[in-house]
């Protein structure tokens, strides 16, 4: 599938951006982000965009690792549960 461009508002700056998935879920990604960093600016004097888009790109680095860790979680549980299945099956 060829890559198709979108066009995307993020801090007060345009960007067009190329993707073979949905144009949608680029669009809901650029919001989000938009979001976020219009929130992060409203909270200091002057907000310096450099400096806005770092602390945005640390929360979500964040919110990834404890989604990481979730699923590390999630992922244990399911290798116990299917060793006990395994364990009720052949006893």
């Amino acid at each position: 599938m060829a890559k198709q461009p979108v066009r995307v508002h993020i801090f007060n700056q345009a960007y067009t951006l190329l993707t073979d998935g949905e144009a949608a879920e680029v669009h809901r990604a650029a919001e989000e982000i938009d979001q976020l960093m219009t929130s992060l600016a409203g909270r200091g004097n002057a907000p310096d965009p450099t400096r806005i888009a770092v602390l945005a790109c640390l929360h979500l680095a964040d919110r990834l690792h404890s989604a990481e860790r979730k699923l590390e979680g999630f992922e244990d549980r399911s290798a116990r549960l299917a060793g006990l299945l395994r364990q009720t099956i052949t006893d």
